[in-house]
């Protein structure tokens, strides 16, 4: 009945380090997308602000257009470029959380 007890307690601590471990991977990967959205965020605010302005200084509608053209395909390229790398991040995440439980999930399918 003693060993029953122990073999418990060990499965118990081993979930609950492994939990902590997969906590703090979510928690740091969680921290780096927030940053990149932030970083993202300033970037385009500072480009639309920058692209606003040369649009207010624009002298013809064709030199305006010119503009509103040129901003829309930085912003279109960034985004695309920025949406890879989020889904980069994620997929990152998405397997730095799972590596804790490899190693549990491998030895559930050897036993059965």
């Amino acid at each position: 009945m003693l060993q029953n007890f122990d073999d418990i307690q060990k499965v118990g601590k081993d979930n609950l380090e492994l939990a902590v471990k997969s906590f703090g991977t979510v928690s740091k990967g969680v921290q780096s997308i927030a940053v990149e959205v932030a970083d993202y965020s300033k970037k385009s605010f500072e480009e639309g602000t920058a692209a606003a302005e040369k649009l207010f200084g624009a002298k013809t509608l064709d030199k305006a257009v010119e503009i509103q053209s040129d901003y829309f395909k930085s912003a279109y390229e960034s985004f695309v470029a920025q949406a890879t790398k989020m889904g980069e991040l994620y997929a990152d995440l998405a397997k730095e959380t799972y590596k804790p439980y490899e190693s549990v999930l491998a030895k559930v399918a050897v036993t059965k």
